[in-house]
């Protein structure tokens, strides 16, 4: 091998060498700015990519878009696009969901749990709906669209009486839902903050299992045999 192709090679060794301690070097001092090193995969979010998904609405009302949809336009919409699953007046059909009613029935052994009955926030309503119904075509329904089969759905529970009420993203929050008040915050951090923080139970951790005071067999319905007796 000749001089000059030693020496290129040579150079081509040390100057990896120098890359790689280049490398090590950029990953230490972004380790010691905690500042992490890019990774250049894909792309920041366009305004418009993050604005399609960020959708949701919050029981405050933010998040509402503007928009405006009366009783009477939100029962055409109900009857075209979702009586088919619900009913005609938000009784379910089959083992669709119930809509409406079930006023008093949280205490029953079987409680019907509808918008009316049980939903706290009317943001719940509106959110679901806009996000993913009708059923097999979530997102097709316009703003106004929504507003006017969240009220249509207020009307069916007995919330608002007039069948020409507007809902709109002005009149939004001062609607009030019947089982509101029936909701609270989690406050487990207060009401059982008594149970943390003490030391595992390793021993006596539970009362004694009672004794046991008669056996089956003793009353001679236990079968000796393996088998069971023949049944004709």
């Amino acid at each position: 091998m000749s001089r000059s192709v030693k020496l290129f090679f040579a150079s081509f060794i040390v100057f990896g060498f120098l890359l790689s301690v280049e490398s090590y070097a950029q990953q230490i001092a972004a380790r010691d700015s905690k500042t992490p090193a890019k990774l250049n995969l894909g792309r920041a979010a366009l305004p418009e990519e993050i604005k399609a998904w960020d959708t949701d609405v919050r029981a405050d009302g933010k998040g509402l878009p503007p928009g405006k949809g009366t009783v009477k336009q939100g029962d055409e919409l109900f009857q075209a696009q979702c009586a088919a699953c619900h009913g005609e007046f938000g009784q379910g059909v089959g083992r669709w969901p119930v809509l409406a009613g079930g006023l008093d029935s949280l205490k029953a052994d079987r409680p019907d749990k509808t918008i009316g009955s049980f939903w706290p926030d009317l943001s719940t309503v509106f959110d679901y709906i806009k996000r993913a119904m009708p059923y097999g075509n979530a997102q097709s329904l316009s703003n106004d669209d929504v507003y006017a089969l969240t009220a249509y759905l207020l009307s069916m529970n007995d919330i608002v009486k007039d069948e020409n009420f507007e809902l709109n993203d002005k009149n939004f929050t001062s609607i009030k839902m019947p089982n509101a008040s029936a909701f609270f915050e989690d406050d487990r951090d207060v009401a059982e903050k008594s149970f943390w923080g003490h030391e595992p139970c390793m021993k006596n951790c539970k009362p004694a299992v009672p004794k046991v005071t008669g056996r089956a067999i003793s009353v001679d319905v236990t079968p000796n045999g393996k088998s069971g007796p023949k049944v004709d």
